[in-house]
């Protein structure tokens, strides 16, 4: 994507290993330093990793950054364990030498085992008793018991309103007494199997897993203002391998979904269309994409190596022949977009506004078109500034990395599911992950 290449230079991005390149060296056992937050996204086309740190006066400071290119992800789920653990190390390894420290545990991202959005209505008895953060827990514990599903895991549970004696509206009932205490629940979930996976993956690189967070989730608390969430928004992260969504609507996220359509679908249509190779799809798309048509497209020639032949052999096109390869793509992905948000039921609550961010949506031409095909006001969305980050880092392709900072210094604190009972065993996808540390 556009950010991809712009940032590879001004972040020293190591070249893509050749067969037998050794991994960078890890320490087994190490500790992060105290008040240190490291965020991982596993994108399909790269892997950033942030390390962020809380500062004093609570305001979040970016220390380091580091950028690969993906390997053995495939659509946000891990293919090829090998490729990907390289790639995590690669970018991991980086921000640790900027940041002169190592990280011990990341805050990661969820793009595999196609998340799902769910919500419950759950009802508890209080015998007129003061409600405490044991009761709020238990309503959770019930969501999440309730949303229970063979193959799949609860990622999030997030509380979206309380109702106590036919009350609603209630944002936090501590302390109120009641015989009815109810709540809205939104759960998310994915399947077992590639969480496992990507645990795997993460437990080979010796990183633990702190927490995972919904990377259109992730987005949209790095780019959404706080009017956008509260009045309703939509965020579409326009990533490598796939597009996601999520709803904001009264503060908190009220859907998530994807559509399996990204950047590299457009790419890989230009090297079919033009009979080029990928790299040079890329660059092409890059440099001269758009999905808007413009009175010079047919005079201005672009040359294009043909695959397969001599250097020298390089054909010329006008770029009126891209504009007419990328356009009918991304007019399929938001027209599958659509359809998601129609499914979803929200739409009374969404809004009118939405926000398009990830590397793809840099693209000239693709917020008029998201507005056209979506009937929505539509804005470009970047990470909201974060002390500290470079502008190579601030980028649309970086808004789900910053948002998992976002997530664990601030907002998540207040948006998170509250922690289970120390004395409540853990799920499965916990127990999964300190399972494959053991045994590491």
């Amino acid at each position: 994507d556009r950010a991809m290449n712009q940032m590879s230079r001004p972040l020293n991005v190591p070249e893509p290993e050749e067969e037998g390149e050794a991994r960078p060296a890890r320490r087994r056992g190490g500790r992060a330093r105290a008040g240190l937050i490291a965020a991982l996204d596993v994108g399909t086309t790269k892997i950033a990793c942030l390390i962020g740190r809380l500062e004093s006066d609570q305001s979040l400071r970016v220390l380091s950054a580091g950028l690969h290119r993906a390997r053995g992800v495939r659509q946000g789920t891990i293919v090829d364990l090998d490729a990907a653990e390289t790639a995590i190390r690669h970018a991991v390894a980086q921000a640790e030498e900027l940041a002169d420290t190592q990280v011990a545990s990341i805050v990661a991202s969820l793009s595999c085992g196609q998340p799902a959005s769910r919500q419950l209505n759950i009802q508890m008895q209080l015998g007129n008793e003061a409600i405490s953060d044991s009761d709020l827990r238990r309503v959770l514990a019930a969501g999440r018991e309730r949303a229970f599903a063979e193959g799949r895991d609860v990622i999030h549970a997030v509380p979206m309103g309380y109702a106590v004696d036919g009350t609603q509206g209630i944002a936090d009932p501590r302390g109120m007494f009641g015989q009815m205490f109810s709540a809205r629940v939104h759960v998310v979930d994915a399947g077992t199997s590639s969480l496992r996976t990507f645990g795997a993956c993460l437990a080979r690189c010796d990183l633990e897993i702190e927490a995972m967070v919904a990377a259109p989730y992730a987005a949209g608390l790095a780019t959404l203002v706080d009017d956008e969430r509260e009045l309703g928004a939509t965020v579409i992260d326009m990533g490598g391998g796939t597009t996601q969504i999520a709803i904001f609507a009264e503060g908190v996220l009220q859907h998530v979904d994807h559509v399996p359509v990204g950047g590299i679908h457009v790419t890989n249509d230009i090297a079919r269309g033009l009979s080029t190779t990928v790299a040079h799809a890329e660059r092409m798309k890059t440099l001269y994409g758009s999905v808007r048509a413009a009175p010079s497209d047919d005079r201005d020639v672009l040359p294009v190596p043909m695959v397969g032949e001599d250097d020298q052999q390089i054909a010329r096109m006008p770029r009126s022949v891209l504009v007419g390869i990328i356009r009918p793509r991304l007019e399929e992905t938001f027209e599958l977009v659509r359809n998601r948000l129609e499914a979803s039921g929200l739409k009374h609550i969404a809004g009118r506004r939405v926000v398009l961010t990830g590397g793809a949506s840099g693209l000239i031409g693709v917020r008029e078109l998201a507005a056209e095909m979506l009937e929505k006001q539509v804005r470009l969305g970047r990470p909201l500034a974060i002390r500290g980050q470079a502008e190579s880092t601030s980028g649309a392709a970086f808004a789900a990395a910053s948002g998992l900072l976002v997530w664990a210094a601030t907002d998540g604190a207040r948006l998170r599911d509250l922690a289970p009972d120390s004395d409540a065993p853990p799920g499965l996808f916990r127990r999964a992950v300190q399972w494959l540390r053991r045994m590491a």
